[in-house]
């Protein structure tokens, strides 16, 4: 009768580069493995797998680089919403297609999707007919921080209201542009009606700079129209943000 192989000790790495070591061997089928990180997390496995580092550990950063999945169950929508986070703010091709991207950063403690879960089951809420949009710079204006404190989920309809289209109008302040027609400036913001957006003429101004005041007056009251209109619907913090929001002649 052959002697039984006992493999407790035996060291490998999964595929992610963890190290785990064996630290109780049944038989080939079926070993106990601890990860040797700060978390120590133990899972059942086969000795084929270990052996070809076919082993999965919750806390490796496999998301971009950046996230892991923690200990715990995995809701695909709530995850969703995670990852395209995590993306936004840690791969370059992204950064390039939205420059307002640049500079943004998740924080360590969203870096775990277990987290992020438990926060948004606390904070999420619908509005009917409107999708909901996770933002971190409504509550606090050029946050860059993805975080608790700083993000609120927000009706795709309001959160329109913060795009600025920094790309394509060019050397004027915002909502402001340039007619060589009449030699003129052009204060000109975006309305929603519905579901459909149009572009709502403000005037004409000698100046940039007074064209960019009419709009920020303009814009600023509109903000304020749409927080009345959704005051019962959104958390007050966020009815209170736009309330206080200001135009700045640099967004």
């Amino acid at each position: 009768m052959s002697k039984k192989i006992d493999r407790t000790g035996e060291i490998g790495y999964n595929n992610y580069g963890t190290k785990m070591v064996i630290v109780q061997y049944i038989d080939n089928k079926k070993a106990i493995i601890e990860f040797q990180d700060e978390y120590k997390y133990k899972t059942a496995t086969s000795y084929s797998c270990f052996a070809k580092g076919n082993v999965s550990n919750p806390y490796d950063k496999t998301v971009f680089n950046i996230g892991y999945l923690g200990e715990g169950e995995i809701d695909k929508n709530i995850y969703s919403v995670w990852s395209s986070m995590i993306k936004r703010c840690y791969t370059q091709k992204q950064n390039i297609k939205q420059i307002s991207y640049v500079g943004c950063e998740v924080c360590e403690e969203w870096h775990n999707f277990q987290n992020f879960a438990k926060w948004y089951e606390e904070n999420y809420y619908k509005v009917e007919g409107q999708r909901m949009h996770l933002d971190k710079d409504i509550l606090y204006k050029n946050n860059k921080i993805y975080s608790p404190q700083t993000c609120i989920f927000v009706p795709e309809r309001i959160n329109t209201l913060f795009v600025n289209c920094t790309k394509s109008r060019g050397e004027y302040p915002v909502g402001v542009t340039y007619n060589k027609d009449n030699d003129m400036f052009h204060a000109r913001c975006r309305v929603l009606e519905g579901e459909k957006s149009k572009t709502k003429h403000i005037g004409y101004y000698n100046t940039s700079f007074e064209a960019f005041i009419s709009y920020k007056k303009f814009k600023e009251n509109y903000i304020k129209r749409i927080a009345d209109e959704y005051k019962e619907f959104i958390p007050n913090k966020l009815y209170e943000a736009m309330y206080k929001y200001e135009i700045e002649i640099d967004d």
